[in-house]
């Protein structure tokens, strides 16, 4: 048991199938990208068989119920699928474990109109971007009605900066930084902004961020692999002690970036920032803030009441 008085955590990053239209695919890409995807494979000791024809056939929702229920999750949220109506579809059929979020490019001209319609009639809670796939400075007047409709509902928007993809994948880009959403986050300070993987490279910028705009949120989703190509030593002791002396608990949110079977829910993540929290001798309550109870707050869903030291509405 990683947690005590039954606190079960909720993983707010997660994925169900969705298009890759940002990935190069050439020979080269494809040969360099299967030897660093073996070497991922054997570092966090993912599964190395594909799916058996049994499991492959099973409805997706089903088998991401069996993993809530084999690691002991209460729920998890969905950034994107194949379509928002798509997403709605299959989360609907668990409601008391799995929540989603619009998904759907920010410069379509009725990108304020089709966010409505997910969150009105679909029911999705929130709003997921690349800020390397948007085309255009997030302040443009073209985009406003977006963050107007956000900031009247109060609604979280989750936006992947810094690296995005694999090998081949993006690793310049106007809104690569997470410093393009300043103008946005400071001018609609009633959103909440959650910024996940630690910033993916652009750590020092989101802390800069954070400064400046308590509405920003940190996710700590994925292996936060990149790490790996800073120039100065990171470690993910490092981030969550740096994170949680500038901004507080309340503003971390944990998430796996759990997406494919046979793959499925990735515990090892959750066992490994569980133990760092832990190593920083985080109180209990404040894990259960990270590792659930922020989610449900901005996602207005079920909090749990049960902490160490008393209730908590």
């Amino acid at each position: 048991m990683l947690f005590k008085n039954g606190f079960k955590v909720f993983d707010l990053h997660a994925h169900l199938p969705y298009p890759w239209p940002w990935a190069a695919r050439n020979e080269f890409i494809e040969l360099h990208k299967a030897e660093r995807n073996e070497r991922m494979r054997l570092t966090w000791d993912f599964p190395n068989q594909p799916d058996s024809e049994e499991e492959a056939s099973r409805p997706l929702v089903d088998r991401w119920i069996d993993e809530l229920d084999r690691h002991q999750i209460g729920g998890i949220n969905f950034l994107t699928a194949w379509s928002n109506d798509d997403l709605a579809a299959q989360i609907q059929q668990y409601p008391d474990r799995m929540t989603g979020f619009a998904h759907h490019a920010i410069e379509e001209p009725n990108a304020a109109e089709e966010l409505q319609r997910a969150v009105d009639e679909l029911g999705l809670k929130g709003y997921k971007l690349f800020g390397p796939l948007v085309e255009l400075p997030f302040h443009d007047p073209k985009l406003t009605p977006v963050w107007r409709f956000l900031a009247e509902r109060k609604l979280p928007v989750l936006i992947h900066f810094g690296l995005l993809g694999h090998t081949g994948g993006i690793a310049q880009h106007l809104n690569i930084n997470p410093l393009a959403i300043f103008n946005v986050a400071r001018e609609y300070p009633e959103i909440p902004f959650i910024i996940p993987h630690f910033g993916a490279g652009y750590f020092q910028e989101l802390l800069h961020l954070c400064w400046s705009c308590p509405n920003v949120h940190i996710d700590t989703s994925g292996s936060n692999q990149w790490i790996r190509w800073s120039p100065y030593e990171l470690t993910l002791e490092t981030l969550f002690r740096k994170t949680y002396e500038l901004i507080g608990p309340e503003r971390i949110l944990f998430g796996t970036d759990s997406s494919a079977f046979p793959r499925g829910f990735v515990n090892r993540y959750l066992q490994d920032q569980v133990r760092v929290s832990r190593d920083l001798r985080f109180s209990e309550t404040d894990i259960e803030l990270i590792f659930g109870n922020n989610a449900r707050r901005l996602l207005n869903i079920h909090q749990q009441t049960l902490v160490s030291g008393g209730e908590r509405k």
